[in-house]
């Protein structure tokens, strides 16, 4: 996934105005082995899955002195509510956002964070969604593709950016043609596709202080009917692109005793077509964890360096800020950490940069 992000949609339980007593619809599966993804319109969203996501991460600055880290999420959700649910304001569908801008030189991380209900109709008020190709609105907040990049713009409580993210690279599909395996049975799947290296550049401003740049970031989608098996409590997830222009993604779904359940990635060399996208069984993935961070706001305790292991060698993950840690309990009910790292070789050499993931450590992920 990012068996996440990917970063979801996390705690739906905790919304009691989502109707119960409606009549459960059951649509054809969205995820299924073999489907072949088609572009533009699996950009887009694919409103008979339960849940969906659309994650960007990544920096400004050089590869040796980053500026600012930025995330910048939206996700959707099927309520269950029948197609035909008499109303515009049915909600047949949620959507969610967070966004997050880490200012290195001044050690801030500053986050927000949006909650709209839709009836699943294209150019609702509050928030949308395309079914054609990329496209996700709710207010000011936007994220859409113009066929070359990715365009980002937000105006958040504490912060602002537009960013252009331009395409370097081909798409990558993880997993088995972009059908990625979640969990020892296989219906915990979902489809997964990321775009790495993607050139980043454009504003952002964090209280009143703005900077320009240019930079990477890296975006997953994924969509799935079922991701999470029934022993999972969370996962720790990495997507890193490399200064030579590879890309590697690493993950592990965690029991509640911290051990593993399941463990993916890929790696892909740089320059490499799709073809040649080094897919990582689970038993080849390996996290140990290193230095922990105690947050004091949740309480919360978490790895923030990691020694990994991979088929494309070892690695160790390390935070370039403790302190990123993010509340969204008052939209997906939540509390997880997520944050720009390093990635440096077995001679401590930083040898890329990305965004680590961790969920579950405040209690268990629940994802419907």
């Amino acid at each position: 996934m990012n068996p996440r992000r990917r970063h979801w949609l996390l705690h739906l339980t905790a919304w009691p105005w989502v109707a119960s007593a409606a009549k459960e619809v059951a649509p054809p599966a969205e995820v299924s082995r073999g489907r072949k993804l088609e572009f533009p319109r699996d950009h887009g969203a694919h409103l008979a899955a339960r849940t969906e996501w659309w994650y960007v991460t990544g920096w400004l600055g050089p590869l040796a002195q980053p500026t600012h880290g930025f995330q910048v999420t939206f996700f959707r959700s099927r309520t269950g509510l029948a197609q035909d649910t008499p109303g515009r304001f049915a909600a047949r569908q949620l959507l969610f956002a967070h966004a997050a801008v880490t200012a290195l030189a001044e050690r801030r991380h500053v986050h927000d964070q949006r909650l709209a209900r839709w009836n699943g109709e294209p150019g609702a008020v509050q928030g949308s969604a395309s079914t054609e190709g990329g496209e996700v609105r709710m207010g000011r907040w936007s994220l859409r593709d113009d066929g070359d990049a990715w365009k980002a713009g937000l105006q958040a409580r504490d912060f602002s950016l537009e960013l252009s993210l331009q395409r370097t690279q081909p798409l990558l599909l993880q997993g088995d043609a972009g059908f990625s395996r979640k969990g020892p049975d296989e219906r915990q799947a979902s489809h997964y596709y990321s775009e790495p290296q993607l050139a980043a550049g454009g504003r952002i401003a964090v209280l009143g202080r703005a900077a320009s740049a240019q930079g990477r970031a890296w975006l997953d989608h994924e969509w799935s009917d079922e991701i999470l098996h029934p022993q999972a409590v969370g996962w720790d997830w990495i997507g890193m692109n490399l200064a030579d222009g590879s890309a590697l993604t690493a993950f592990v779904l965690r029991r509640r005793d911290g051990s593993a359940l399941w463990a993916g990635g890929s790696f892909r060399p740089a320059g490499g077509p799709a073809p040649s996208t080094l897919s990582f069984a689970p038993g080849a993935v390996q996290f140990t964890a290193g230095r922990r961070w105690r947050s004091p706001g949740s309480g919360a305790t978490y790895p923030v360096q990691w020694q990994l292991q991979t088929p494309a060698g070892r690695f160790e993950v390390r935070a370039l800020l403790d302190a990123q840690e993010l509340d969204s309990s008052a939209s997906t009910g939540t509390v997880y950490w997520e944050g720009l790292s390093e990635l440096l070789d077995t001679q401590g050499r930083r040898v890329g940069l990305g965004y680590l993931e961790m969920t579950g450590y405040t209690a268990p992920l629940r994802l419907r």
